[in-house]
């Protein structure tokens, strides 16, 4: 069985909500939670824009074309998900992160991505 780490958010309090429509999360339980077996960190939750979803595309990580043999819908702009904190960094660096939810931000993101990088992208308060 796999086990959880603790669902605790970046400031160290209970990790919010991410997504319930579309289901998000490496245990597709709507919070960015995270374990040891989830190799890409799948820590930050993310607003998709249509400009984040091209370069996702772009780079290798078709997000928006619907995989239904994953049951995955595909996702539009407006959207959150839990993205891989490597991928956020990557599009931090190239000038196009979306913004963050940063309450629904799982704190493991942090070994990746600073606080201050999530803080500037962080969207209102939700």
């Amino acid at each position: 069985m796999i086990e959880k780490d603790p669902s605790v958010n970046v400031f160290g309090d209970p990790i919010m909500t991410c997504s319930t429509q579309p289901v998000t999360g490496f245990f597709r339980d709507g919070c960015c939670n995270t374990c040891a077996e989830d190799q890409g960190s799948h820590t930050v939750c993310a607003i998709m824009t249509a400009e984040f979803l091209a370069y996702s595309k772009y780079v290798g990580n078709d997000l928006s074309t619907s995989r239904p043999e994953y049951g995955f819908i595909g996702l539009n702009p407006g959207d959150a998900w839990c993205l891989c904190a490597s991928r956020f960094l990557q599009a931090h660096n190239e000038g196009c992160a979306p913004k963050v939810k940063i309450q629904a931000t799982h704190k493991s993101a942090l070994d990746i991505v600073s606080i201050e990088i999530l803080q500037k992208h962080a969207a209102g308060t939700h």
